[in-house]
């Protein structure tokens, strides 16, 4: 949602809270993969980019596969024509999402498959000293270029969560958490860092590494 439609909507919740109420009945019969394809289609058509990204990487998270993307901005070529579908494939080039490669939609290992077959493997990263850190407590951590929120549920339970909200992956900054209630700054997602579930706005949990105690330091996989 632009920030102009999230001003609307805090400013005017009478009248514009009617039509997001609107949107969010439409589609209720249709499983996410379909509703989410159908509203990168709407974005295209419109030539919205913030929309036909943010739709996108819904699309993709949701189980949607590259090939499948392609064929719905196909099949609405009827409507959408070959100008805005070379728009969309232009913006999709220029997100470098390996999965659009024509190696990967074909089946072919990439051309610099010899220097990068795969994703780097996931690294323990050491995050801090567990003595001293009191129960119930959460601290926002940066560490090799990542940052999270540490919570200690128990003497023995720890949480680690990435500090990207899921929606639009704004970087929540510690004052963001008032309590157990973290919220992101951009849209007011809300979240209960006891469990990571989203409470508020929106509808999809913090992402939480794993982690482990070593020596009397914390340990947090990525």
């Amino acid at each position: 949602m632009s920030d102009a439609l999230n001003y609307l909507v805090q400013a005017r919740p009478d009248a514009v809270g009617h039509y997001f109420a609107f949107l969010k009945a439409c589609g209720t019969h249709l499983d996410p993969k379909t509703r989410n394809l159908i509203s990168v289609i709407t974005k295209v058509d419109a030539q919205t980019e913030r929309g036909f990204k943010q739709y996108l990487k819904r699309a993709l998270r949701d189980g949607c596969t590259p090939m499948e993307v392609l064929d719905a901005l196909l099949m609405a070529f009827p409507t959408l024509g070959l100008a805005k579908i070379v728009w969309a494939v232009d913006i999709i080039l220029a997100m470098d999402l390996p999965g659009f490669h024509p190696e990967a939609l074909q089946g072919k290992a990439p051309a610099a498959a010899a220097t990068a077959a795969s994703a780097p493997e996931p690294v323990w990263h050491d995050l801090l000293a567990t003595r001293g850190v009191e129960v119930g407590s959460t601290q926002r951590i940066d560490c090799d270029g990542r940052a999270v929120f540490v919570h200690r549920a128990s003497a023995r339970s720890w949480r680690v969560y990435d500090s990207l909200c899921p929606h639009q992956t704004t970087n929540i900054p510690h004052l963001g958490l008032q309590g157990h209630t973290l919220t992101c700054p951009k849209h007011e997602w809300q979240f209960d860092i006891r469990s990571g579930e989203c409470t508020a706005k929106g509808d999809r949990p913090l992402r939480q590494w794993p982690c482990k105690v070593e020596k009397g330091r914390l340990l947090a996989q990525w």
